[in-house]
């Protein structure tokens, strides 16, 4: 009997090992090799696809752009590479509407969160080529009117925006104006330090509104492939978003595709093939800048970014940003990708923050909406043009997102991935629970 029972055994561990094998060829005996690679052992595809050259001619009229023309065509260089993932800023380059479902958790568990509804018109061509060709340093280029829906006390102050297009002259970034509904009135504000988080947050004002792919200076590390990006606990297994044109839905969180769910080259698992890409800050054109470079990991053929980490001037990580991608406008091709959500990291702080961008869609402004909404003066009427609502907002601290993955074996020579001991310990107990851990020294 022991011994039939021994070879029943052995027969079906071997049909669950094949089964496994078949349903997760990821996990073969051929997974020891890594994913990622370095740019010395790219494959002959990728190698095709990429430029080494580090100098190229530059643009007649702009000459710290490239003389190529923007959207570039393959093979590409470590520069047209950033270029191209310079056009997927936080705030998308076109006009549009949402409603942003922001937050943060301390170490200690607590937890403040927000939202506002957030309304952009963009002047000129849309995206980083009208930006880059059409329009002028010291001009506008978009204006945003942001109006805050929660918390209730905070409901009805807005903030107007007015970003520039900036260079080396000229360096203003933003006019930035707040209304309060108490004082009913508009105030100028003074523009926030490009490199400073925002008050109890990790993100700064740079992570938000974006760098210009000219004030940094691109690097090729490799290739690698990211199967998931920010990470649900397993306290939150759903989540319901408002899908513009849908409404209210309901979705597994498990179910989350880094490319959105129509993206059509995925790899087995759900995984995405991307480029990895280091950015170092030119210090003529960032002096003083508090960060010294970023490394990122950006898809392959959009350019997308979905992981971005900042790393100190004393080589250490400082943050890591992740990304969800969703297909927000079709009409533009591999240019309508929008963030639905992102995940800041900060990790000297152990603070971690989030933007959710529910319920988006594209909105072509009337001329008399242009004049009428997007101007200082409109606060005071404390009109909130669009009422978009959200049900994203985090119940408990225990089912806020977890901290990103470090990926520590992944090229070392240009990632110091470091932690203290006291959050070093944090991480490996959250890894250990499937959710995040608070107060653990």
């Amino acid at each position: 009997m022991n011994s039939e029972w021994s070879r029943s055994l052995r027969r079906e561990f071997s049909i669950y090992l094949f089964a496994w094998l078949v349903i997760c060829p990821s996990f073969s005996v051929d997974a020891q090799e890594p994913m990622w690679r370095t740019i010395d052992n790219l494959t002959d595809a990728d190698r095709a696809l990429f430029d080494p050259a580090t100098a190229t001619p530059r643009d007649s009229a702009i000459p710290y752009l490239p003389a190529e023309r923007f959207p570039f065509e393959a093979p590409y260089t470590a520069e047209e590479m950033g270029y191209r993932s310079s056009e997927f800023v936080h705030i998308s380059r076109w006009s549009n509407v949402l409603i942003d479902v922001f937050g943060v958790v301390t170490s200690s568990g607590y937890i403040n969160q927000g939202e506002t509804v957030s309304m952009v018109t963009t002047y000129g061509r849309e995206g980083l080529e009208g930006y880059m060709y059409e329009t002028q340093p010291g001009e506008q280029y978009a204006r945003w009117m942001i109006f805050d829906r929660f918390p209730p006390e905070n409901e009805g102050f807005q903030q107007f925006w007015t970003p520039f297009r900036t260079d080396k002259e000229f360096r203003t970034k933003m006019d930035f104006f707040i209304y309060s509904p108490q004082l009913r009135r508009v105030r100028r504000q003074p523009e926030p330090r490009r490199d400073q988080r925002f008050p109890d947050n990790s993100q700064t004002f740079d992570d938000v509104i974006g760098r210009d792919p000219w004030e940094l200076k691109w690097q090729l590390l490799g290739t690698d492939v990211l199967f998931e990006t920010h990470r649900y606990p397993n306290t939150r297994p759903t989540i319901t978003i408002n899908a513009a044109g849908k409404g209210f839905v309901e979705r597994n969180t498990s179910e989350f595709k880094l490319m959105g769910d129509d993206f059509k080259d995925y790899l087995p698992n759900n995984g995405v093939a991307c480029w990895v890409i280091k950015a170092t800050m030119k210090p003529d054109w960032l002096p003083d800048y508090r960060e010294k470079y970023l490394v990122m990991w950006i898809e392959k053929n959009s350019f997308f970014p979905l992981r971005i980490e900042k790393y100190g001037h004393d080589d250490r990580i400082m943050m890591v940003e992740e990304r969800l991608a969703v297909m927000e406008y079709p009409s533009r091709g591999d240019f309508g990708y929008g963030s639905f959500n992102s995940v800041y990291w900060n990790v000297d702080h152990d603070l971690i923050s989030y933007s959710f961008h529910d319920s988006h869609s594209v909105r072509d402004w009337t001329e008399e909406e242009e004049q009428m909404i997007f101007k200082a003066e409109f606060m005071r009427r404390e009109w909130l043009v669009e009422p978009l609502k959200s049900e994203t907002r985090i119940e408990s601290p225990d089912q806020f997102f977890m901290r990103p993955h470090l990926y520590t074996d992944r090229f070392p020579n240009h990632r110091n991935m470091t932690l203290s001991p006291e959050i070093e310990a944090r991480y490996q107990a959250q890894e250990a629970a499937g959710k995040l851990v608070f107060g653990i020294r």
